[in-house]
């Protein structure tokens, strides 16, 4: 018998990067479907550059009918309502990318279990809306009513990876403020209401070890499982690890001259506020026992985030970053009053 094969869309990113050599070191052949042109000399490991949105391209890798589908892509929810039948149906394993947003801030620590924005918010525009959370949630619910079980939701917290520079966050920053600024010696501004809320961040590498664990494994089919570390951080204390491992500084303001600096269009500020308020503000603690009784790992095993920040701000170091600098424009202006 051959070994395994897995398709991977958006396999090039900050969790594709390290969960790639970790399914071929477990004995799969891959396939990464990415826009990147990347090739490989490893004949289990193939990249193909396409897009897997586009219908045509989509349904020529599914008449393959890989063993397991690992989707990074995102979808809003009209999209995977419609294609999710051929998604589930031509695999014996699809992996759903949902996010660890689409919990409420009602438990603590966060189980599989707490309850999700969509059930419980009271916000009426969030709900009427198509948020990143709230897509993840709608989703979820397709693959629940779907009548099958040869699903794995996957609710990742904040990934971090050289692979992508947009994924050094800081409270709602992204790597398009954190990285040049840092660069140029200028400090970031981070809203004050957060500096004391706790945060969920996790390497990578621990991403594969979780994702890779749970490929062909029985106890996954037809499961949610958080793909975090356990291990407790505030903003402020992520801040100062960002500042020992590249210098960065840091300045606090409220959170609605926060907001004003991310957008001045009021329909995406509303989305940034959206992300502050039911998300980076909500105390984020998490409980991985789930997926560590499924996968065998232990927390003992995961990258502490001082040390993992270090290794891929590292690794990052000369790799040119995306600049946002229309927010770092309003973000000196508002420094430049504050002197």
């Amino acid at each position: 018998m051959g070994k395994k094969r897995v398709l991977i869309p958006g396999g090039t990113g900050a969790m594709g990067t390290f969960l790639v050599p970790e399914l071929i070191r477990l004995g799969y052949a891959v396939d990464v479907i990415s826009k990147d042109d990347v090739h490989s000399d490893n004949p289990d490991l193939r990249y193909y550059q396409a897009d897997f949105c586009d219908d045509g391209i989509r349904n020529e890798f599914l008449a393959k009918n890989y063993d397991v589908i690992i989707n990074f892509m995102h979808y809003h929810t009209d999209v995977f309502r419609n294609i999710h039948p051929s998604l589930l149906s031509h695999t014996g394993q699809y992996f759903f990318l949902s996010s660890y947003r689409v919990y409420a801030d009602e438990k603590v620590p966060v189980t599989e279990e707490a309850p999700r924005l969509l059930d419980v918010s009271k916000d009426a525009g969030l709900l009427a809306s198509d948020d990143y959370a709230i897509a993840k949630c709608r989703c979820e619910d397709i693959l629940h009513a779907s009548g099958k079980k040869n699903w794995t939701i996957l609710r990742p917290a904040i990934i971090y990876s050289h692979a992508n520079l947009y994924t050094f966050k800081l409270v709602s920053l992204n790597g398009d403020l954190v990285m040049p600024r840092t660069r140029m010696g200028k400090p970031v501004v981070l809203p004050r209401e957060a500096m004391n809320v706790h945060a969920a961040m996790t390497w990578g590498g621990d991403v594969g070890k979780m994702v890779s664990r749970l490929v062909d494994n029985p106890a996954a089919m037809g499961e949610i499982f958080t793909i975090s570390s356990a291990e407790v951080n505030t903003w402020g204390g992520i801040a100062e690890c960002y500042k020992n491992a590249v210098g960065l500084q840091y300045a606090l303001a409220s959170k609605d001259e926060f907001l004003d600096i991310l957008s001045n269009n009021p329909e995406d500020r509303e989305c940034q506020r959206w992300g502050l308020d039911y998300d980076r503000l909500f105390d984020r603690v998490i409980d991985n026992a789930k997926v560590l009784k499924a996968t065998g790992l232990k927390q003992s095993d995961f990258m502490p985030i001082r040390d993992g920040l270090k290794l891929e701000l590292e690794a990052a170091a000369n790799t040119p970053a995306p600049f946002n600098k229309a927010a770092s424009a309003r973000m000196d202006a508002f420094l430049s009053k504050q002197a």
